[in-house]
């Protein structure tokens, strides 16, 4: 049986939860798809993922009766998210030149 995380008590413990999911997420897509895709298309390719993840949550909020198949709200918003975190990293340089640790 597994322990589920106590809800978190303030606005900034709940901020670092998600932080860490972002990080997981990040992790997990990195090593399965490497830089390529982002470094072909640079920051506009960057926008141009942040964008169709947008449509997908306008779509999947607006049709609220059907039910998601391949992601959920919640794993578009944590992408949304990543990609935001991607692109600053991309413009300090730091995506372009820096490997995961792990």
């Amino acid at each position: 049986m597994s322990k589920s995380k106590p809800e978190p008590k303030y606005l900034d413990e709940a901020f670092e939860l998600v932080c860490q999911e972002m990080l997981a997420t990040f992790i997990k897509k990195h090593q399965d798809y490497g830089k390529g895709n982002i470094l072909s298309n640079k920051e506009l390719g960057i926008a141009f993922r942040t964008t169709e993840k947008i449509e997908r949550l306008k779509n999947l909020l607006m049709t609220p009766e059907q039910l998601p198949v391949n992601e959920s709200i919640d794993d578009s918003w944590l992408d949304v998210a990543v990609y935001a975190v991607i692109a600053k990293m991309y413009r300090k340089g730091w995506f372009q030149k820096l490997e995961l640790k792990s």
